[in-house]
């Protein structure tokens, strides 16, 4: 009887040891495919899908996922509310998954392995930088995937981060640049794009930060530099003007003494980010959720001025403006056939060499620019401006100075001793001054008191005489139109037309490089674009198609011809473009007309 009993009490004690087990097993299981942030040793991701990592306030998620058309598996992280799915993070961009099972696991000793099917490992994590006796690796929302001790907090007890090792995507927080790990090394941190957006394998394209001379943040292509945003001012990249107004009240950068840089948003809420494309482009786009869609506030590059090699050395970049390319004052173009050419990538060269030993060396002041590249550029961040150009003086290899700092006046030093490249005059007051060195013959002489009165003389008689005839000519103008009446303005003689030609990039700037999406319609001749040049001024592009037998004559022909007549019917003609190969027309837009017997043929 009593051992009737005691095989009965222990059946019933296994049987509730097992059932424990099982609530236990079946509730772990439920906890991490329910959305729990952490991932343990003893309970992998599996790549079915079926269970995930998300992160405590619901804004990231990191599990397996297909790109769009592509079958192959990869482990990522993307924003858990946002669809279309947008990837931030991608472990195995190189090895993907192409079983039908497979799993993320982590060991004891803090390494993440994913396997596939047949056991082969695809990607590891590595050794951790520091020992773990209780390891875990936690989705954190900041979008950052970190393998810590359990139990432990903050970024300073991290043994590895996915945040060490960005694919594409730059997140607030997440810093390029280099950083010393706990172990010593040495860790160059950079975003790359992907071969395209089925492939995340990695591209050619490299968006990170250049240590050499003065940091700037650069896009390469392959080994190539192919943008630059130049120095960090103290406020913003001195290439990246559009910062000034951007940064205000969204992001903020941070730039630290030990060659890092990272952007942070001033409105949490905000869901930010920087990604460069696999066509080379860098953007900063923000999550507009009354949209659902993401809207991109700044990209680059955008026209022939962010070309690193478009006006050579020692010579600039002028926006908007033809020609874009001028060289340096003191300077001529090497080639003044190409530059003739509107080729400007061979440079300019210095009129008089400098003359060091006699001390008669002086400089000129450029003004609202980019400052040129300042890769093997010296900066002394303690001296002020004046101290500044004396150490150039004293320096008879010194070619140019400026400010390093701007934020609080002009303070700190960069000299450089080299040509000077990559130049940009800005529009706006937003850029820089830079202060090049000249002999005295090619210094612009100081006019005295009385000569500057003379000529403050001269250019009020000259300014007063422009009007009063400008006004004449417009008042007889306006008689001659009134008298006659008529419906079509014919110009009196064909030597009085003066189209405005318009640069090739300010176009793909304004049509977004011809986006589908801009794109009004398309006839015989090539296709019609919508587009946007300044704060207001819509236009009608119309491209003539490669395939098309018009010559250039033919299409000269036809531009004279529309340009002569302008009748109030029809949109009127604002310029055209012959560059590269294009040849094209611009309209003004008008979103309640009729454009198609103009611009459809």
């Amino acid at each position: 009887m009593r051992r009737g009993l005691s095989h009965d009490v222990d059946s019933c004690s296994s049987s509730a040891a097992l059932l424990l087990l099982l609530h236990l097993l079946l509730a772990t299981l439920f906890s991490i495919s329910g959305g729990a942030d952490t991932l343990t040793p003893d309970l992998p991701l599996l790549v079915d899908g079926s269970t995930t990592l998300t992160s405590a306030s619901g804004t990231f998620q990191l599990g397996f996922f297909n790109p769009s058309g592509s079958t192959n598996r990869y482990i990522g992280i993307w924003y858990n509310r946002i669809s279309p799915q947008t990837v931030v993070w991608i472990a195995n961009r190189r090895s993907p998954i192409t079983t039908r099972s497979g799993n993320l696991s982590l060991t004891t000793t803090g390494t993440l392995v994913l396997t596939d099917g047949n056991s082969s490992i695809l990607w590891t994590s590595g050794a951790p930088d520091s020992s773990l006796s209780n390891p875990v690796a936690q989705l954190f929302d900041d979008g950052n995937f970190a393998v810590h001790e359990s139990g432990s907090g903050g970024s300073d007890g991290f043994a590895w981060q996915s945040f060490d090792f960005p694919t594409d995507t730059q997140l607030p927080g997440m810093i390029l640049g280099r950083r010393r790990l706990r172990n010593g090394t040495d860790l160059d941190i950079n975003i790359t794009a992907s071969t395209s957006d089925s492939d995340p394998t990695p591209g050619p394209f490299v968006y990170g930060l250049d240590l050499r001379g003065d940091p700037q943040l650069f896009i390469w292509s392959g080994t190539e530099q192919y943008w630059r945003a130049g120095p960090w001012n103290g406020g913003w990249f001195s290439g990246v003007p559009e910062m000034v107004d951007t940064a205000n009240g969204l992001l903020r950068f941070d730039v630290r003494p030990n060659q890092t840089t990272y952007f942070r948003s001033d409105q949490s809420s905000a869901l930010l980010r920087f990604v460069i494309h696999s066509s080379g482009t860098v953007e900063l786009n923000v999550w507009l959720e009354s949209r659902q869609s993401w809207n991109r506030i700044w990209y680059a590059p955008k026209d022939l001025c962010d070309s690193l090699s478009s006006c050579g050395p020692n010579g600039y970049c002028r926006q908007i403006i033809t020609p874009q390319c001028v060289c340096l004052q003191g300077f001529h173009p090497r080639s003044p056939t190409n530059w003739r050419l509107r080729d400007g990538t061979g440079g300019c060269l210095r009129t008089t060499p400098l003359d060091c030993r006699n001390g008669t060396d002086g400089f000129v002041i450029l003004r609202n620019i980019k400052l040129p590249d300042t890769s093997t550029s010296m900066v002394s961040a303690s001296l002020s401006l004046d101290q500044c150009r004396s150490l150039c003086l004293n320096n008879c290899d010194c070619t140019a100075y400026a400010a390093s700092n701007i934020s609080d006046g002009s303070n700190g030093c960069i000299t450089w001793t080299t040509s000077l490249t990559d130049i940009t005059v800005y529009q706006s007051s937003v850029g820089q001054d830079l202060y090049v060195r000249l002999a005295a013959a090619d210094l612009e002489s100081e006019p005295s008191s009385g000569r500057r009165q003379n000529h403050f003389v001269v250019i009020i008689v000259t300014l007063t005489v422009s009007i009063v005839v400008l006004s004449c000519l417009a008042f007889c103008l306006w008689r001659r139109m009134k008298k006659r009446g008529a419906d079509i303005i014919e110009a009196t003689e064909e030597n009085d037309l003066d189209l405005p030609l318009f640069d090739l990039g300010t176009i793909r700037n304004a049509t977004f490089n011809f986006s589908s999406q801009n794109k009004l319609g398309e006839g015989g001749f090539g296709p019609v674009y919508r587009g946007k040049i300044g704060e207001d001024q819509e236009i009608a592009v119309k491209r003539l198609s490669k395939t098309s037998t018009q010559g250039l004559n033919e299409f000269k022909n036809e531009v004279t011809l529309i340009a002569k007549l302008q009748h109030r019917n029809l949109v009127r003609l604002l310029g055209c473009c012959v560059q590269e190969e294009e040849r094209i027309l611009v309209y003004e837009y008008m979103p309640n007309g009729s454009l198609d017997i103009l611009l459809f043929g």
